[in-house]
């Protein structure tokens, strides 16, 4: 009778966490997410060929292997395209030892050409034309945010949307998170 007893004891001590486990998976969802950029369903970008400013063809799989914050944005910038290019580039800069992992992307959605001082301003991004590509429209699926910064994950999906007037500190924030535990990049 000891026995079995026992033997009951420690099959609830190992069973009751499994099932307890399956039923918080399956039953609960938390309410909110410490991510500040709204998270998409990863869509993989076409694999076609763009053209940069400087005429030298440009692919996303180029920048594979490393997360990618793009832009789409004509190449009259206006201000509020300056402070988001800006905004790209200091969050990049926060990531000290970890800045290499990221790329910096501005797709451009007209044929105009951008002012020599904003392309010297932004040095090391891509600065590429994509008006009229699928590219381009894998980016601009939400209307609703014809200028948000999208995020692509290093295996070329993109995976991540920020709002159109984002918080810079809190993008830092979700990069410095997303660097510590990502071995992707």
């Amino acid at each position: 009778m000891k026995g079995r007893k026992i033997l009951i004891i420690l099959a609830a001590v190992c069973v009751l966490p499994l099932l307890a486990s399956y039923a918080m998976y399956f039953f609960w969802r938390p309410d909110s997410t410490v991510n500040y950029g709204q998270l998409l369903s990863p869509r993989p970008l076409p694999s076609e060929t763009l053209t940069g400013v400087d005429g030298k063809p440009f692919e996303f799989s180029s920048v594979k292997g490393r997360w990618t914050l793009v832009l789409a944005d004509g190449a009259t910038c206006d201000a509020k395209c300056e402070e988001l290019l800006y905004f790209i580039r200091q969050v990049r800069k926060a990531q000290g030892e970890h800045q290499e992992r990221i790329e910096r992307v501005w797709l451009l959605t007209d044929a105009a050409q951008p002012k020599p001082e904003l392309l010297s301003a932004v040095e090391g991004m891509h600065v590429v034309r994509a008006a009229g590509s699928a590219t381009l429209a894998a980016f601009a699926t939400d209307p609703a945010h014809p200028r948000a910064i999208h995020l692509v994950d290093p295996l070329g999906q993109v995976m991540m949307r920020y709002p159109d007037d984002p918080d810079p500190k809190k993008m830092i924030k979700d990069f410095q998170r997303l660097m510590k535990y990502s071995r992707l990049g």
